[in-house]
């Protein structure tokens, strides 16, 4: 059965219950059953015991998903906020999430990709080539997945060998010039040893215009390369090898919204807009600039890693997973967002990361009244950053190195003490080195370095109560953990590295879910009700010193997020399946006393005292909005004795109002919005071959993936830029497939 949540309107919900039509039988509309491995055991995703949503490559097809950051079109409690660079990006679960620049900093939400933490969040903004599904984990996840699962865990699996050759190929065009191939082959050799190998290339010049050269921008291209090596001699032992390479460029940029006739680069009366950015004209539907530094952010990342799984006398299994990875970003930018030759500024350098992690982890068998998975994990992460701005204004010019080790011992236990009725217990027990050097270039090579080590207990205790053999209620408290770290950012200096690392950052969660299969396994209906409490959040802040944006990392005291999450999956009929989902999350800030003021508030406004500060009681988490939902369903229809069948698709997904600023800066607000896809074709039955048309954002509706204020650039006035996504415009394009 197909354990995805989805939710579905009242007239959907009517189709799901109908009866089977003629010649159908009621397995024809079962839903499939979907296998996660949320809880690092395989288990059906109706019994495990957390929210936890999942993705399969059908639906993130049929809803027109083919990067990372397009799964919250699928995922409400999911939110990215895009970045200038793509380092800078964070992703969000419930309105937690961690945006911050300075090296370090952990995230609030871990990414695995084959059972692999991913230590440097960029390297997971990628293609989803031969994703077989995406969990996403709601809630505190530290108890299993460690010291980056404050918030919770996106987990992607790709596809594994097959037992027989396969190939699959794609294409992709669209009317605005974006191109992506993808082949992946798969199978055999020999007895015992199965491979599969994909590989993928995409082209998108942007949506965005630079009229300094013409040059299209806000766009990307990629190369990746991916490949398995599944050795099986035996029932006992599985060996899977396992190794990625990927290369791309993105050119991200931000265009003005909102500009004051007053504004002026660096206050320089001379310096209007008509002088220093001649043909941008600032306003909502902008997709124009005038920049005489070209931005790009150039990547490459290699990994490795080995599982192997042995099955242990008594049906124990014992897992090793070991990996490997590098990546190296370089990035660049126009710091003075205008073609004004005299006053050229720039910044940018480049970041390298290295990680390493071993974990071994032992899993009793599954079918008895104790069920456990116990565990070691090791982890080291080398991150450097080389960085520079000017020479106009705003210089600065160093390098920083941050470090951490971090050692664990984690373990699950499940007793099912009466019948239908489980007990669940998770203890981790971690310890974290975390070390820094920072070189002032720009101020005489000022050095500093220096170390902190952090020891944590986490923990989950649960309940599962099984009212029917279709009806799952759940309940449960857990902690969450975060380590501490150093702001290694522009202005570090000996007051800062006095002061040492910033607090940890804790979470302590409670739940309540509902999980359902209806209407004979026709329909999942799965619901969940989270309070989480945060103490010390890590949150970027902004201030703005000498007209110039200083960003500084800072603990706020308090953060509650609260809410309510329902999911939906029907299978109406042999050939029509439905999905929905919708969340209400409440993330505000309980307490904030000494927080930056936004570019240009007023004592009025609340920013008073010296230095000015405001309190940020009650407000809003940023990126984190108050309603999300998703609608989406596929229908696929034989016709006749020929041997194709149509299909069709459409998802479409809302959400309300978002301010991108922790400052709550009235500037950098998106007003709700709601995009729909729509997509249709013809295949042949049983697979072979696929082509569809398909159009995104059908209503044309343009929205900003993130916003900024240039206040401090242009003089202290106005002067609001938004970044756009990528389907900004509505576009139309062509995917052909094959597979045999």
């Amino acid at each position: 059965m197909n354990r995805l949540f989805c939710y579905v309107s009242a007239p959907a919900l009517l189709l799901a219950m109908a009866a089977p039509a003629a010649g159908q039988t009621v397995s024809d509309t079962r839903l499939d059953e979907i296998v996660v491995t949320a809880q690092k055991r395989q288990e059906n995703v109706q019994d495990v015991p957390l929210a936890v949503s999942v993705v399969t490559a059908r639906q993130l097809e049929s809803a027109g998903v083919r990067e990372f950051t397009d799964v919250t079109r699928v995922a409400p409690s999911l939110t990215i906020r895009q970045a200038d660079q793509p380092i800078n990006a964070s992703v969000a679960l419930r309105g937690i999430g961690t945006f911050a620049f300075g090296i370090g900093v952990e995230p609030s939400v871990a990414v695995q990709l084959d059972d692999v933490p991913v230590s440097f969040q960029a390297r997971a903004f990628s293609d989803l080539t031969d994703v077989e599904r995406v969990e996403v984990l709601r809630g505190p996840q530290s108890t299993l997945y460690g010291k980056s699962a404050s918030a919770g865990l996106i987990n992607i699996t790709t596809k594994a060998p097959s037992a027989q050759f396969t190939v699959l190929a794609n294409a992709l065009i669209t009317d605005d010039h974006e191109h992506r191939g993808a082949v992946s082959l798969s199978g055999p050799i020999g007895a015992t040893l199965g491979y599969r190998l994909s590989a993928s290339r995409s082209e998108y010049d942007g949506n965005v215009r630079n009229l300094f050269d013409g040059a299209k921008i806000n766009g990307r291209d990629e190369t990746s390369v991916r490949g398995k090596l599944a050795w099986r001699p035996n029932d006992k032992l599985l060996a899977t090898l396992g190794a990625s390479y990927i290369e791309g460029e993105a050119s991200p940029d931000a265009t003005l919204i909102r500009m004051s006739p007053a504004a002026r680069l660096r206050g320089n009366a001379a310096l209007t807009a008509a002088v220093t950015m001649p043909g941008v004209t600032p306003g909502p539907d902008n997709l124009a600039v005038n920049q005489d530094t070209a931005p790009y952010a150039k990547s490459k990342g290699f990994g490795q890693s080995l599982r192997v799984e042995y099955a242990l006398p008594g049906d124990y299994t014992l897992v090793s997973i070991t990996s490997h990875d590098q990546f190296r970003l370089d990035d660049q930018l126009d710091s003075d967002r205008t073609a004004y030759a005299p006053l050229r500024n720039s910044q940018g350098g480049y970041f390298k990361a290295k990680a390493n992690t071993q974990e071994v982890r032992l899993l009793s068998p599954g079918d008895g009244p104790i069920r456990y998975t116990v565990g070691l994990f090791y982890g080291d992460n080398d991150l450097r950053r080389s960085f520079r701005r000017g020479p106009a204004f705003s210089q600065a010019q160093w390098y920083a190195m941050a470090t951490s080790e971090n050692k664990a011992a984690f373990g699950q236990g499940e007793w099912t003490f009466l019948p239908k009725t489980t007990a669940i217990v998770g203890l981790r027990y971690q310890k974290e080195d975390i070390g820094y050097a920072f070189n002032d270039i720009l101020n005489g090579n000022a050095k500093f370095a220096g170390g902190a080590s952090d020891d944590a207990v986490t923990y989950r205790l649960g309940l599962r109560r099984e009212l029917t053999d279709d009806v799952m209620l759940f309940g449960s408290f857990a902690t969450g953990h975060k380590g501490q770290t150093y702001d290694l950012t522009t202005g570090f200096n000996q007051a800062r590295a006095d002061a040492g690392p910033l607090r940890p950052e804790t979470s302590d969660a409670f739940e309540v879910g509902l999980k359902s299969e209806l209407f004979d396994r026709r329909m999942t209906l799965n619901a969940t009700v989270f309070h989480v409490a945060y103490d010390d959040f890590q949150a970027q802040g902004i201030e703005t010193i000498g007209g110039t944006q200083n960003f500084r990392l800072t603990n706020v005291g308090k953060v509650t997020t609260q809410g309510v999450e329902i999911e939906a999956n029907a299978r109406a009929t042999t050939d029509l399946r439905l999905n929905a989902a919708v969340a209400y999350v409440d993330a505000a800030i309980d307490k904030f006393p000494g927080a930056a003021c936004y570019p240009g508030q007023t004592a009025a406004q609340g920013c008073a005292g010296t230095p000015a500060r405001q309190d940020l009681a009650g407000a809003t988490l940023p990126t984190a909005p108050k309603w999300k939902f998703n609608l989406g369903g596929d229908y696929s229809h034989a016709l006749g004795t020929a041997p194709y069948e149509l299909i069709a698709s459409a998802a479409y997904s809302w959400q309300s109002k978002v301010n991108f600023s922790l400052n709550q800066d009235p500037e950098t607000v998106q007003k709700a919005y709601g995009v729909l896809n729509l997509s249709g074709g013809v295949r042949s039955r049983g697979g072979g071959y696929q082509a569809v048309v398909f159009v995104n954002n059908v209503f044309d509706k343009g929205f900003a993936v993130n916003g900024a204020s240039q206040f401090g650039n242009f003089g202290s006035q106005i002067a609001s830029e938004q970044q756009v996504g990528r389907d900004f415009k509505r576009y139309a394009g062509v995917r052909l497939s094959l597979s045999y």
